[in-house]
């Protein structure tokens, strides 16, 4: 009788030891995301929304979309647009990068050439006006008529490097 007692209040103990774990769900819930249109691939760390509206890019209007995902506070997206020909694209690669920088008041602090001749690799820091000091990571790369902008953003305390780097590696143009 002792010894069913013993059991019983062992499994008890495991039992309340797990029990929160049941409930939780990994913050990072990576999953493989393709495009509608197949122009890229990437894992992003939670289900991402897709939303398609006019940007200016150099000297054209195009459909850019964006593909989000957002953890914690900070944005995981990649954005893609089509422009009419693989010289406009290069051209609006400067264009898409400079916006980005503008939107978030921020300055280049480390900028490298990626593997494709047409791509770069940054980190920059912003401060918008009347809002917190944010960090860029982002890839930028045109390849064909397309050009794409990967990029993980938040407040710079916030942004996970490791989780960033997983996002940013994952990241393949078609």
């Amino acid at each position: 009788m002792k010894n069913s007692f013993a059991r019983l209040a062992h499994l008890s103990l495991m039992l309340a030891l797990l029990a929160p774990l049941a409930g939780c769900n990994p913050k990072y819930n990576w999953r493989d995301v393709h495009a509608k249109d197949t122009s890229f691939t990437v894992l992003m760390p939670d289900k991402p929304v897709s939303v398609t509206r006019k940007v200016n890019l150099d000297t054209q209007q195009v459909d850019m979309t964006m593909t989000a995902a957002q953890v914690d506070g900070v944005s995981f997206a990649v954005g893609v647009a089509e422009l009419s020909d693989e010289k406009s694209a290069v051209a609006a690669l400067t264009a898409m990068k400079q916006a980005m920088l503008h939107n978030i008041n921020g300055t280049i602090t480390t900028e490298s050439a990626a593997s494709n001749a047409n791509a770069t690799d940054l980190e920059a820091t912003g401060t918008p006006a009347g809002g917190s000091s944010l960090l860029l990571l982002a890839h930028f790369e045109a390849r064909g008529k397309r050009v794409y902008q990967a990029i993980v953003l938040g407040k710079a305390d916030a942004v996970p490097r490791e989780e960033a780097k997983t996002f940013l590696a994952s990241f393949k143009a078609n």
